[in-house]
């Protein structure tokens, strides 16, 4: 049996925000197989993975110390401002996040040499975040015992920051007028609403760590969910779509304040179904502000993750009330790479399918790129948030999804496969 290798090189371009958005991993595969499309594919945060011609794995070991590979590399450029958690995870150095801390555990905290950096109101979520700066001495790791023994009914947990896409340099904002129809949410890097796949789209931008910014894991993501051009479409072409660009080309861009803004906003402008194809440790605030979505009857949709079968669960994905979504190929199988677990609600094409990236298009593969498809379909059928809306929106979503794997519900491929028919390609004259 002829075998051929996928071959990943990180991609790291020039300046700090390149760098620490560097989870974003390329493959180029050429022409080796005869039937697929002579363009880039795009991998998630997790690294190569060698399989064969008919999808048999022939190696999953090293997935998830892949991705820490990559932590480390952005570590190893921002020293100043990013560490590693006891537990590998990226997160920013001497920062600790809270959530609603009472008056007298901040007083308490500042007694004991804490200082707060920072205040975020979260009207729309009904929550408050507090970021608090380590005393001169004391690690971060030390300085969270420190907090919750102080206050020990507190929520308090590392600024953690979540991997998932690579930003380019050029700056980008505002928003792109074209036909209405529904809202859904994207919180990633920036979009390229210049790109022929949104043309005529609406397309609102705001930046949560800065000026947003287009990316390519952005600009993919978005066209997988709204994009459309000759040839090519997404799973809810024609809606309205809110982009939180959550890196702006920041050293600590994907910081677990930024991202809570992001879902405030999102809360704000009233978006239904919101997508989250990025990956990171469970986070006591995140957590909070992701369970006050949820019961206001918002949909939120993120990507399993690509560590492999036997990684621990990646977030927000595995928070309760999410739908966690992972990636089958061209056969129906699922992808090796690909998460397993009760956080797996649906399965969607996240490989031999192609996406609009700033300058063209690319062939892509991930869980990341099997979400907005999800997110796209509920999007059709939610529009407002509502909770009885959003749960009825999910069953139905579940009713007609194809059966994979084990009968019923599984931890590999969750209900099962949903947008079967959407598998976009390049358009011919994008391929060269």
């Amino acid at each position: 049996m002829k075998a051929f290798v996928l071959i990943s090189a990180l991609l790291l371009a020039a300046g700090p925000a390149s760098a620490q958005l560097g989870g974003h991993l390329e493959n180029r595969l050429g022409n080796l197989t005869g039937n697929l499309p002579s363009l880039p594919v795009v991998r998630d945060v997790t690294g190569a993975v060698d399989r064969t011609l008919d999808g048999t794995l022939d190696r999953v070991s090293g997935l998830a110390s892949q991705r820490l590979d990559t932590v480390r590399d952005l570590v190893a450029q921002h020293r100043d401002v990013l560490e590693q958690s006891p537990q590998g995870d990226l997160i920013v150095r001497h920062e600790i996040v809270a959530t609603a801390p009472s008056d007298a555990a901040l007083a308490a905290a500042k007694a004991a040499g804490f200082t707060v950096t920072r205040t975020d109101t979260l009207e729309n979520l009904g929550l408050s975040v507090v970021v608090l700066a380590a005393p001169k001495g004391v690690s971060t790791n030390d300085a969270l015992r420190r907090l919750k023994k102080l206050d020990p009914d507190g929520v308090y947990d590392f600024n953690d920051i979540y991997l998932g896409s690579q930003s380019a340099s050029a700056p980008g904002g505002g928003s792109v007028n074209g036909a209405g129809g529904g809202r859904v949410g994207l919180i990633d890097s920036g979009v390229d609403t210049g790109h022929p796949a949104f043309q005529g789209a609406r397309i609102t931008q705001k930046g949560f760590a800065g000026a947003p910014q287009p990316g390519e894991h952005g600009t993919e993501t978005a066209s997988l969910l709204i994009g459309r051009a000759d040839g090519f479409a997404g799973a809810a072409p024609g809606a309205d779509l809110y982009v939180a660009d959550v890196y702006c080309n920041a050293p600590t861009g994907g910081s677990t304040p930024a991202i809570l803004q992001a879902l405030d906003w999102m809360a704000k402008e009233r978006v239904a179904v919101v997508n989250i194809s990025l990956v990171g440790p469970s986070n006591a605030p995140m957590k909070a502000a992701v369970a006050a979505m949820v019961a206001r009857g918002h949909l939120i949709v993120a990507a399993v993750g690509n560590d492999g079968p036997a990684a621990k669960p990646l977030y927000p994905a595995a928070f309760d009330g999410v739908i966690g979504v992972t990636a089958i190929d061209r056969r129906n199988h699922v992808l090796p790479e690909a998460g397993r677990g009760p956080q797996v609600k649906f399965s969607a094409p996240g490989a031999d399918i192609s996406a609009a990236r700033p300058g063209g298009y690319a062939a892509v593969r991930g869980t990341s790129f099997a979400a907005p498809i999800v997110a796209g379909l509920l999007s059709r059928q939610l529009r407002d948030p509502d909770p009885a809306r959003a749960r009825a929106a999910v069953e139905a979503l579940a009713a007609s999804a194809q059966d994979l794997g084990v009968k019923g519900l599984d931890t590999t491929y969750g209900n099962g496969l949903v947008g079967a028919d959407i598998r976009p390609q390049a358009p011919p004259k994008s391929k060269k």
